[in-house]
């Protein structure tokens, strides 16, 4: 995708969100270890989950920060994800999964880091530190979850 506006890099980061969910929605049946379906299916939730949250940035989101040119983003290193879901979880265990989740997670807080240091206006800055803080709560929460879920 072509990321010109904060819109579409919202809009792009809500897309990658809504793929993973629906990736490991997928693998979550097909995987043969009871934890790790059990896992999937709450990582496909909580990804969904992070697809409405997102999408609410768009919707709420002062529009002249929304309208403002991101120049800087091709700098950064693309987010690495499996853009084709070919049942790469159904393949991995708990902690494999796990790690990947995390990693996704970590590259788009990186991301967010990055943009939030180069916004030139307010309002872009505030709407940055918004996704920013957001991706970094959820990915707090998410450890939580699954450290409960490690425990049982």
């Amino acid at each position: 995708m072509d990321i010109k506006t904060f819109r579409e890099l919202i809009n792009w980061t809500r897309d990658l969100h809504a793929h993973l969910a629906r990736c490991l929605s997928h693998c979550a049946t097909k995987n043969e270890e009871e934890r790790a379906r059990a896992l999937l299916d709450y990582l496909a939730k909580h990804e969904s989950e992070i697809e409405r949250i997102v999408e609410e940035f768009e919707r709420q989101g002062d529009p002249k920060a929304l309208e403002t040119r991101v120049y800087d983003y091709l700098s950064h290193q693309p987010i690495k994800t499996h853009r084709t879901c070919d049942e790469h979880y159904a393949r991995l265990d708990f902690n494999s999964i796990c790690r990947e989740v995390f990693d996704f997670h970590e590259q788009i807080i990186e991301l967010y880091k990055t943009l939030v240091g180069k916004a030139e206006i307010p309002e872009a800055k505030e709407l940055l530190e918004s996704l920013l803080t957001m991706e970094q709560n959820e990915s707090k929460r998410l450890a939580r979850q699954i450290g409960r879920m490690d425990d049982i």
